[in-house]
């Protein structure tokens, strides 16, 4: 199975606290952070709601 190296963006200040909370989950927290999750329906869920805030690249 594939890994996704998901990077934050875009600051999380002034986003909705629902947001901020998904961003956190992925272990995000400031921007420039980067963490690789598994390729799974609930990456792919989190990743739908904040997607205009990240770079999302496949890796191995």
């Amino acid at each position: 199975m594939d890994n996704l190296k998901i990077t934050l963006k875009k600051s999380l200040s002034g986003r909705l606290q629902k947001h901020i909370a998904t961003a956190n989950s992925l272990g995000l927290k400031r921007p420039g952070d980067v963490t690789v999750q598994p390729n799974n329906a609930q990456t792919q869920g989190k990743i739908a709601l904040i997607g205009y805030l990240l770079s999302v690249e496949t890796c191995e």
